[in-house]
């Protein structure tokens, strides 16, 4: 756990350092001043610490109770995360080439226009997804699926809920596009899976493209990384402090994401190959358990053998 423990406390480095700075640094978006949980930073402070909770104290409370099967709550769950990934994608893209975004730079609009308002919506939207997120969580405690709760998983979703609440209320625009863009479009896939797993194993022979969804991930951080580091290499006027936190936290989620997809994958190739040894050596054994007492027949009854191999 060393490892996890440093990114986390490094993480929260970042992030204290962020805040602070962008709070004293740059002025909050007057325009979504009175959207939900747009207002002061309490409530969604608040929200990341109750999900923490929840994580440190469900599995207990469930611990002496019955699993939930919620196959009808997963699936319009996963449904409805594909449809609104897939919304945010498409507002996303027809905003910014309808807006003339560029790809090498682009700030952040603070005009009531229709397209930076349009914009600033999408952003907000991606934002709130955050919080609908936490209900992968919930459903992996009610149906006791404790495992599925690791390190990454807890880290991921409740640094995203903070991230996208910072760019959501001091930039609502601008470069985050990008980084919102990609992240809807892999969401919308990642839940297309989510939504056919629920169907079981009619289903399942289909899905043999899971652990290309871990690779996905990695390819997404690592092209945003790019786009950011592109950025900074001209004179944009972003604010370079979001870049930065976005290139350390993209680094963090490689580090992790990368242990996660060894660990799953290698393993698995391990174990099968394991148990292949372990069948080729009962094969052997087999083999030669036969060898054995087709010697001592051969030795015992010589005539009998030979008259069987002539006939």
């Amino acid at each position: 756990m060393k490892a996890p423990l440093a990114i986390a406390v490094l993480y929260s480095m970042v992030v204290v350092y962020g805040v602070s700075t962008t709070m004293h640094e740059y002025r909050e978006d007057p325009r979504i001043r009175n959207w939900l949980f747009m207002g002061k930073w309490g409530p969604v402070f608040y929200l990341t610490g109750a999900y923490v909770f929840m994580v440190l104290l469900g599995p207990l409370i469930m611990r002496n109770r019955e699993a939930f099967s919620l196959k009808t709550g997963m699936k319009l769950y996963n449904l409805t995360q594909v449809i609104l990934s897939a919304y945010m994608f498409k507002e996303f893209v027809i905003t910014a080439y309808l807006s003339g975004y560029s790809l090498s730079c682009q700030p952040v609009e603070f005009s009531h226009k229709p397209l930076p308002m349009r914009m600033a919506a999408a952003c907000w939207w991606f934002f709130f997804s955050k919080i609908i997120d936490v209900f992968d969580t919930i459903f992996f405690i009610l149906r006791k699926k404790n495992s599925q709760i690791s390190f990454l998983h807890v880290y991921h979703h409740s640094t995203m809920i903070l991230n996208w609440w910072v760019a959501a209320k001091f930039t609502p625009g601008g470069q985050v596009f990008f980084q919102c863009m990609i992240n809807s479009l892999v969401h919308t896939i990642m839940y297309s899976y989510y939504f056919l797993s629920v169907f079981g194993p009619a289903v399942q022979k289909y899905l043999w493209w899971k652990k290309y969804l871990t690779q996905l991930q990695l390819i997404q951080f690592t092209i945003i990384i790019i786009h950011v580091i592109g950025s900074m290499r001209t004179t944009c006027t972003f604010p370079y402090i979001f870049n930065w936190y976005v290139i350390c936290y993209g680094l963090s989620l490689i580090a992790l994401f990368s242990n996660f997809y060894m660990e799953t994958y290698s393993n698995q190739k391990r174990v099968k190959a394991n148990e292949q040894s372990v069948l080729d050596s009962i094969a052997q054994d087999k083999n030669m358990n036969y060898e054995k007492k087709r010697m001592e027949v051969i030795t015992r009854y010589p005539l009998q053998q030979l008259v069987r191999g002539v006939l």
